[in-house]
């Protein structure tokens, strides 16, 4: 008995996965799953590059929304959440597009990851405070050479979240790769250098104009604290300073246009982990339609 059929669009920041995955939808009557870290959370719409309602054009969209931005949303949240989702979507006769730039949280839906069953530990996290993230790689590379390799040295969050690990279990656990209960087509979004580099700026202007600095304000002024707003990091960190009168307008977006710069390069660096990924080209429109047939009549 065939398995179900999944499609995972990924690739780097602002590469157009959320554009295509509504074109696939629609042609395939397809639902979206949400594999983004922070587009989970509500009030976070803008600086995440949350789908607006108009681009959903109807198409029903998973996981966005679903916690505060004070809890702490983790991989293990995501595998259940995500999981319920994709069996439903399957039970419908539809077929689920997993589409983000949290690339973790898809390989823990394809079984290739495993999220440590450890509850967040505020207390703990606490004691890091004082900390750099710089100084808390140091601390992670320490205990665990391997994982320090892989984490994002910028995301305080995952180094917090991995030290947390360490500190409950003595390790990371290690991998045990399962097989999916999903066969899955992964399509990577294939997108020059300098074409990316001025979407990242175009996107920038774009959410600055639609009010991603209110939005941060709004944030703050529901409860959201600096320190969880900077943990967020790009533009909520930036955004943050700027409205904390830390640094000018120009330096804010000059921040966030060379971080998300970073991001995205690391992002492709790991997603060339991946033989079978296979790229496509947003202009190639009718080509992806043809593969993502071929894949389903298999």
């Amino acid at each position: 008995m065939s398995k179900p059929k999944v499609v995972a669009i990924v690739g780097p920041t602002a590469s157009g996965k959320t554009s295509l995955s509504i074109k696939l939808a629609q042609k395939f009557n397809g639902e979206v799953i949400s594999a983004d870290s922070r587009q989970v959370y509500r009030g976070m719409d803008l600086g995440t590059g949350k789908a607006t309602p108009a681009e959903m054009q109807d198409i029903p969209h998973h996981l966005l929304d679903v916690a505060d931005p004070m809890s702490i949303y983790t991989g293990v949240d995501f595998k259940r959440d995500a999981t319920i989702a994709l069996n439903r979507i399957t039970q419908r006769d539809h077929l689920p597009l997993v589409v983000g730039g949290t690339f973790f949280y898809l390989e823990l839906l394809r079984g290739n990851m495993q999220a440590a069953p450890v509850q967040p530990n505020p207390e703990f996290r606490q004691t890091l405070e004082p900390y750099s993230n710089s100084e808390l790689l140091d601390m992670l590379r320490e205990k665990d050479a391997s994982r320090a390799d892989t984490v994002d040295p910028d995301n305080r969050r995952r180094l917090e979240r991995s030290l947390e690990i360490i500190h409950t279990l003595g390790a990371v656990p290690k991998v045990r790769v399962m097989e999916s209960d999903y066969d899955w087509l992964l399509l990577g979004m294939n997108i020059p250098k300098e074409t990316l580099h001025k979407d990242i700026n175009t996107r920038l202007e774009v959410r600055l104009e639609q009010g991603m600095i209110a939005e941060v304000q709004q944030l703050l002024d529901s409860g959201v604290t600096p320190k969880r707003l900077d943990d967020f990091g790009l533009e909520y960190r930036y955004v943050l300073q700027y409205i904390q009168q830390e640094i000018s307008y120009p330096e804010m977006c000059e921040q966030i246009e060379t971080k998300s710069r970073q991001f995205a390069k690391r992002q492709l660096t790991w997603l060339k982990r991946y033989p079978e990924i296979q790229w496509v080209e947003s202009k190639n429109l009718e080509e992806i339609y043809e593969r993502t047939a071929a894949f389903l009549a298999q």
